[in-house]
Formats: structure tokens, sequence, C-alpha cells
């Protein structure tokens, strides 16, 4: 099934106007998607149950090998790209109206935020919205409270330190940290490109 062209608009990163009348496309996709996380995170679900809600909000099977830990939050839910052996932990928040991919073996910590959606900066379209693609490379491990903003790529095997805030993309093997987060070092045991 082909997604309406105001996802494929946000997925290309171009403006969304607020008070146009497809927006409500969006609007009624985010209250599927509440309603499928509140049965996600009921406390009585299991690890199966739990796959197949999930794998209804981002519309494809989620990998086996995946583990998405309740609770998970989400505005959007369809733009969640989850690779093979992703383990995401509680309390994360994917903004993924923009696309949220995660790469095979990719670590989300507990109380991540991935924000792929800014406003406008114009204040008579403040309340629209431009989207921005967040990638998590192979193996990339997002630290504890990061938040990882719009646009950024956090590079294979890279590591993002806790409560960092990314505003730029993170090259593959480095360590970043701080606000806004910076290199500190190279992953240990990652060899040169």
């Amino acid at each position: 099934m082909t997604e309406p062209a105001i996802f494929q608009r946000a997925l290309a990163g171009e403006p969304l106007d607020f008070t146009g009348e497809d927006f409500q496309i969006i609007n009624q996709t985010v209250q599927r998607t509440q309603e499928l996380l509140k049965k996600f995170n009921h406390i009585d679900q299991t690890n199966e149950q739990r796959r197949a809600t999930l794998s209804q909000v981002v519309g494809y099977s989620v990998p086996e090998s995946a583990e998405i830990n309740a609770p998970v939050h989400s505005d959007f839910g369809p733009h969640i790209f989850i690779g093979d052996n992703v383990y995401v932990n509680q309390g994360v928040m994917f903004v993924d109206l923009g696309g949220i991919y995660l790469g095979d073996g990719a670590l989300i910590g507990p109380g991540a935020m991935l924000l792929t959606v800014n406003h406008v900066e114009d204040p008579a379209h403040r309340r629209d919205v431009q989207a921005s693609a967040i990638h998590i490379e192979k193996n990339a491990w997002v630290g504890a409270g990061a938040m990882i903003l719009p646009g950024v790529t956090v590079g294979e095997n890279a590591i993002v330190g806790a409560g960092s805030v990314v505003t730029k993309d993170v090259p593959a093997n480095m360590v970043v940290v701080g606000t806004p987060a910076k290199v500190l070092r190279r992953v240990k045991g990652s060899t040169e490109a």
C-alpha cells in the first residue's frame, strides 16, 4: 500500500502546512498510534503480543531479533524503521514523522528522545512543521536520556554519551558527549577507516 502523499512529503523533508486539509491524515494516524501504544505499554502484554502491536504501529513485521521495551512513546508511528538486533530500552520517545532509521544492532538507552520534526521559524507559520530524518547506523549506541535532533546521522559503531544533545552528525567510531555534543575520542577497539 502506498503511503499518503503528505507522509511522503514528510519523509522527503518538505514543509507541511498544519492547517492543510491533508494534515488531518497525520492527526488520524497519531490517534491510531496512541491507542496501539496504550496496548503495547500495558503491563500484561507478552513479548509476542507487544511485537504484533508494534508491527501494527509501524506497518511491517518488526524483526524477531529486535527488543523494544515498554513503555515506548511515539507521536506518529509509521516512520520508525527497525533493523535486526536493535535494542530499545524503556521510556524512549520517537518523534518520527520525518523518519527514524535504526540500523542493525543499534542500541537506544532509557529515556532517549529522537526528534525528527521542527517548527517553521516564521511566526506567521509557526505551527507548520519541517521534518528531517534521523539515522542511527549499524551498532551505534545512543546513551540514556540523550536527545537526537532532526536530520542527524549517528555513524556506525558511534556512541552518544548519556544526556547529550546531538545537533550535528556523529562520525562513525566516535564517542560524543555534552550539550551540544562534541567528539570526545574514538571508540575503544575501533580501527581507522
